[in-house]
């Protein structure tokens, strides 16, 4: 009983840090992104903005703005209980922002929208910045440097393969294939850091409940 009860704080310990751990990665985690996180230049790609709702109300606009010098993005599928509206400059789209037609993205959801356009052919880096508007009217701005509080997504490019073949489109042999495959794992390689350093968290804890144990 009485090593029962010396356990207890290293139980409650634990536990704490099992529950921060969770929590801090859910909010790490929370912010607009763009994927596939890597393309390859004079590529033609579709992207999905991936917006997660952060707070208990609803997301009800989002806005992204398009770097010109990076990429030109020509293409929106349309998206149920969202219109779409396009910003301009001149005949170049430089940007996109999303309005919800019913209630948005709730407290528990998350929402991609989808857009279709060619990686300039010297670009090394696509930075979109992000607009979340929720229903208070209250802006989340994603439009940091990395690591930042409030990031903005960043999609890597990588340079074209010299020699590769180029069909009308401005597509590669190599180019397709490597797009294939990152946008196949763009989904769960984004979320794998995540879980890498939520099992390291939680068998620290657990190291660390052993070695109370045995001092005890």
């Amino acid at each position: 009983m009485n090593q029962m009860k010396k356990l207890k704080p290293a139980y409650g310990a634990f536990a704490l840090v099992l529950f921060l751990s969770l929590l801090l990665s859910g909010v790490a985690s929370a912010h607009v992104t763009v994927l596939p996180k890597e393309a390859t230049q004079g590529s033609y790609e579709k992207f999905a903005v991936r917006v997660p709702n952060e707070k208990t109300i609803p997301t009800v606009k989002v806005e992204v703005k398009f770097p010109l010098d990076s990429v030109s993005i020509s293409r929106f599928e349309p998206k149920p209980g969202w219109t779409y509206e396009l910003t301009r400059n001149g005949d170049n789209i430089t940007g996109v922002i999303w309005t919800a037609t019913g209630e948005g993205l709730g407290a528990t959801e998350f929402g991609e929208f989808y857009m279709q356009g060619k990686v300039a052919d010297t670009a090394t880096a696509i930075s979109w910045k992000a607009y979340q508007t929720y229903k208070d009217g209250s802006v989340v701005e994603w439009v940091g440097a990395e690591g930042s509080d409030k990031p903005a997504s960043v999609t890597k490019v990588n340079p074209k393969p010299a020699g590769a073949a180029t069909d009308s489109h401005g597509h590669t042999a190599a180019a397709a294939a490597g797009e294939t495959a990152a946008s196949a794992a763009a989904a769960p390689a984004s979320s794998l850091p995540l879980y890498l350093s939520i099992a390291a968290v939680v068998l620290g804890a657990a190291s660390l409940l052993v070695s109370l144990s045995r001092k005890k």
